[in-house]
């Protein structure tokens, strides 16, 4: 058997929207400069370099490659930006090549690609389907109209349900993103969105507080004293009543953010949570590929032209780059495996850090066990679900 160590996710970022969310930060770009209408979003395809991208992809994975000898495949992703503006063929071919990229995989790798309902009908979610995706992500945001629109989203509730079906129809494993803390909302509003949305069958959720980040639209207004947003005694009681209302479902509250039914956990998202390795693909994508206790961390030029450039002239451009130590390794470890029910296997960290992962943080592992804001449990270590809402706090005092 391979050493675990070696396993391996890909993801593949496609930066092209129909249209720029005023509260999305991702690396993103509208093809063309005129907005899509609500439920048009498919018309901005033909402004977006389709082929020309999947080739660039193709040669950045060949460009990449002595980097995955001795790796194992264990899930592919393909986000953005809005991977349901990309014609499937292309998307298909690239996939192809990933999957004949690596020395190894799992025998069910796990490959999804998200969706927006403005740019998924039964059509398009088919032909992701043809091209190898077997699990959709899909951006639901919200089944309030009023929210849709306060939050710049170009379906509206009945398109949003028409979407989750065409998926449901094609593919056997759909998600839908959702968000709360917006003006207005109330827990009771919430929980009768989530029920509507567990109505029709879905078995993950993923569900997001709506979060000011600099550098956006809302992030500016919110400066500027504009935005009404949620306080955190009304946003800690949406989060516990979202909780209760998955629980009463059947689905698991196994990430801060995310609820499955057994089995059907993003099996990508767990790779990232438990410190693995990954492979960035892609203009914006961010990879880490470790060797040696230490990581190698990049971001690929974030402007689609640079980066299509840079390729096509043989040349890996980076954005940013970072050697992580094995003491960032660690509080990264810390950082993303405590946002898990399942929490951290400090066996399996210290195997891939070579060093104890407790030392200099003695003290404040003591103080928290004590206070119960942490549990030991053998090798793990967790904060028990009743202490989620104080996570950053209790992780910021291991760093």
């Amino acid at each position: 058997m391979m050493d675990t160590r070696s396993d391996t996710s890909v993801y593949v970022h496609f930066p092209w929207c129909a249209r720029k969310c005023p509260y999305c930060d991702f690396a993103t770009v509208v093809p063309s400069p005129a907005s899509a209408a609500p439920g048009r979003a498919l018309d901005v395809v033909a402004d977006v370099p389709h082929e020309a991208y999947a080739d660039a992809l193709v040669r950045e994975l060949e460009l990449r490659r002595d980097a995955l000898r001795g790796r194992r495949l264990v899930s592919v992703f393909f986000g953005g930006g809005t991977p349901s503006l990309w014609e499937p063929r292309a998307l298909g071919r690239v996939l192809r090549e990933l999957l004949g990229a690596f020395d190894a995989r799992v025998d069910d790798v796990e490959i999804s690609a998200e969706c927006n309902p403005s740019s998924l009908d039964e059509a398009r979610a088919a032909g992701l389907a043809e091209a190898g995706v077997h699990r959709i992500s899909l951006g639901v945001q919200s089944l309030r109209d009023e929210h849709l629109r306060f939050l710049g989203r170009l379906h509206d509730r009945a398109e949003a349900l028409r979407a989750v079906r065409a998926a449901q129809a094609v593919v056997p494993r759909v998600s839908a993103d959702l968000m709360f803390g917006m003006p207005g909302q109330t827990s009771e509003g919430l929980r009768a969105e989530i029920g509507e949305l567990l109505d029709e069958g879905l078995d993950h959720v993923s569900a997001y507080a709506l979060t000011i980040e600099p550098g956006t639209q809302f992030g500016t207004l919110h400066r500027l004293g504009r935005l009404r947003v949620a306080d955190e005694d009304a946003y800690a009681s949406m989060y516990e009543h979202a909780e209760r209302a998955f629980a009463d479902a059947g689905l698991a509250h196994y990430e801060v953010s995310n609820y499955a039914r057994s089995g059907q956990e993003a099996r990508h998202n767990l790779h990232y949570w438990r410190g693995g390795a990954y492979l960035g693909l892609g203009a914006a994508a961010v990879g880490m590929l470790d060797e040696g206790g230490r990581g190698f961390r990049w971001t690929n030029r974030k402007d689609p032209a640079r980066y299509l450039g840079a390729i096509a002239e043989g040349r890996l451009e980076h954005e940013e780059e970072e050697t992580l130590s094995a003491e960032d390794r660690i509080r990264e470890a810390l950082m993303l495996g405590l946002r898990t029910a399942e929490g951290v296997d400090l066996d399996v960290l210290e195997a891939r850090v070579a060093q104890p992962w407790i030392r200099g943080r003695e003290r404040a592992v003591a103080r928290r066990l004590d206070a119960g804001d942490l549990a030991r449990e053998g090798r793990r270590l967790r904060v028990p679900r009743e202490r989620w809402l104080r996570l950053d706090g209790i992780v910021a005092d291991l760093f």
